[in-house]
């Protein structure tokens, strides 16, 4: 495969290089593996330039939020790349999840508003042009479920058929009805998604289907586009810290490895720090972080932010590189903290499912414990959309969720009132 400038894949762990050509998802060694470039071949003051030019395109894959950066990302004609659209996603003040955080200049970049409802169409997009790219005919991944509605609707935009494994009885039906509705062929594993994760492996290995989990090298390379995107928003201007949730923290991966591609190239002459949150009951790379010991999963994880309830996550070393790189830090929330979050962001008319809110139960939380400055610059990514699973909008605010251990703070609780003038005045105690 000819790039315009030289690319190939190189393991994390023992740093061995492999022909992009080659289509594989882990070094001989074990270890997984990263898309490269030579970024000295890349003039970073032009190449910025060139992504101010495309801004605000109409059109055409470059007017995809991930595409407009394609140098950086998969750098393809046109004609061969997969797209919706995806990326250009707003960026909001947090309003009243500011005050609750504490802090006086926090934003939060809504991923929720991507075409499938999270920031996985942005590694979507880009796995499934790769998957185009190595003539595959099929994809599949293992997914609690945003995942698998991203993959289910990218494979049905370019012909290819998708296969989902899933976790049984533990997704969100509101993921669960996209992956659906966009024809993927939906098994339901026993078991939690580390095992559901072990066995799509073992599955594409043997029946020759591409894998379109975060251990594919090029999902990371498209949700880098997360981190650029909001430096262009920002006018390039970079914040002092970006906090963001932690499951299979190829995210945060992303994250921190487009930064140091920008650094590299002169684009930002900052380093920005990075906050990774974990949910308390699924939180391997938080109990290593503060241990400081060995790397170890989470057997039976448990959280009820479906969306990172993973405890063995595949880029646990490439979220360590990241992390040393920009000085960054895990934090761990309860539920409690995470759903008295969520009541602050969707109170805020901004909205975000459970695993999104862990951004600002995270932030307060490094807030009070002196982390960060109050008066810091910091940006906080929601990842899904607020529809993603909505029984746990409603059993907060009906405080329903006791058998979790979750108490309804600031419930918003539907009043049952008979059909007359009287009982709505009574209601709204006029």
């Amino acid at each position: 495969m000819n790039f315009k400038v030289a690319t190939w894949v190189e393991c994390v762990h023992c740093a061995r290089k492999y022909d992009i050509g080659e289509l594989r998802y882990n070094c001989d060694c074990g270890g997984i593996l990263d898309v490269r470039r030579d970024l000295s071949a890349i003039d970073g003051q032009a190449l910025k330039q060139t992504w101010e030019n495309r801004w605000g395109m109409k059109r055409g894959a470059m007017s995809s939020g991930v595409w407009r950066y394609k140098e950086l990302i998969l750098d393809l004609p046109d004609d061969r790349i997969i797209t919706r659209q995806e990326g250009n996603t707003r960026m909001y003040d947090a309003g009243l999840a500011g005050k609750y955080a504490g802090l006086k200049n926090f934003l939060l970049k809504h991923e929720g508003e991507n075409p499938t409802g999270s920031f996985k169409d942005r590694g979507m997009t880009c796995g499934t042009t790769a998957a185009m790219m190595y003539h595959a005919t099929s994809v599949a991944c293992a997914s609690t479920g945003n995942t698998s509605a991203s993959m289910a609707s990218y494979a049905a935009v370019s012909g290819l058929k998708s296969i989902i494994f899933i976790p049984e009885g533990k997704i969100a039906y509101g993921k669960l009805a996209q992956a659906l509705a966009f024809g993927g062929k939906t098994l339901q594993i026993e078991g939690n998604f580390d095992d559901a994760m072990s066995l799509v492996q073992d599955v594409c290995r043997e029946l020759n289907i591409y894998l379109l989990n975060s251990i594919n090298p090029f999902r990371i390379e498209g949700q880098k586009a997360i981190g650029f995107e909001i430096l262009q928003q920002l006018d390039w201007e970079v914040p002092d810290w970006f906090v963001i949730p932690g499951g299979n923290l190829g995210n945060n991966s992303a994250l921190s490895k487009g930064l140091e591609e920008l650094y590299a190239l002169g684009i930002i002459n900052k380093i920005p720090r990075i906050a990774v949150i974990q949910a308390s009951g699924s939180a391997p790379l938080y109990k290593m972080w503060k241990n400081k010991t060995p790397f170890e999963a989470v057997k039976n994880p448990e959280t009820i932010a479906t969306a990172i309830k993973i405890g063995n996550p595949v880029s646990w070393e490439k979220t360590l590189r990241g992390l040393e790189w920009c000085n960054g830090v895990v934090e761990e929330v309860s539920e409690q903290e995470i759903m008295d979050a969520k009541a602050m962001v969707d109170a805020a008319g901004i909205g975000a499912e459970p695993a999104s809110c862990c951004s600002v139960a995270g932030a307060k939380k490094l807030v009070d414990a002196g982390v960060i400055d109050p008066e810091a610059k910091v940006v906080g990514i929601l990842t899904g959309n607020v529809l993603k699973d909505p029984d746990a909008v409603i059993g907060y605010h009906k405080n329903e969720l006791a058998n979790k251990g979750i108490v309804g703070t600031y419930a918003n609780r539907p009043v049952i009132i008979k059909p007359t003038v009287d009982a709505v005045k009574k209601a709204l105690g006029r």
